[in-house]
């Protein structure tokens, strides 16, 4: 009987373990993590990566995981679907492809998500590009 219950409480542990793992921030920088009050974001929250040249949404699983990556100048736009506590935010590309649908995310971070999305396509076309980016006449 002690066997069992220490077996039990070990295996508890290890998926507790795993699902804390699972759900820490994939990157470093501008990481915005899905509410786990959300949908289909209980046990591994769904992230979102902004960098000046692409969004990256980070799908954990149990084993492995699902990323899904967009680079600046193929953002169409950024809708905000805002509900009583979370909100959805939709990014459409420009190649007509499915839109990326990220869930259950916090209202601040969603309009944050927003305002960089902006921002670095902003300076991506007006030939800023990203620090550090080479090109013609850079």
């Amino acid at each position: 009987m002690v066997w069992t219950v220490a077996a039990a409480a070990l295996l508890v542990a290890a998926v507790g373990w795993w699902v804390w793992v699972k759900g820490r921030p994939f990157a470093g920088g501008d990481v915005f993590r899905a509410s786990r009050l959300s949908a289909g974001n209980h046990l591994f929250p769904t992230q979102v990566l902004v960098t000046p040249t692409s969004v990256v949404q980070y799908t954990p699983h149990w084993v492995g995981r699902r990323e899904e990556t967009i680079h600046m100048a193929h953002i169409a736009s950024v809708k905000i679907d805002t509900g009583l506590l979370l909100s959805n935010v939709l990014i459409e590309t420009s190649g007509g492809t499915d839109p990326v649908m990220c869930h259950g995310h916090r209202k601040h971070d969603a309009v944050q998500m927003k305002d960089l999305i902006e921002r670095y396509q902003t300076d991506y076309f007006r030939g800023h590009g990203p620090v550090g980016a080479t090109g013609p006449g850079r």
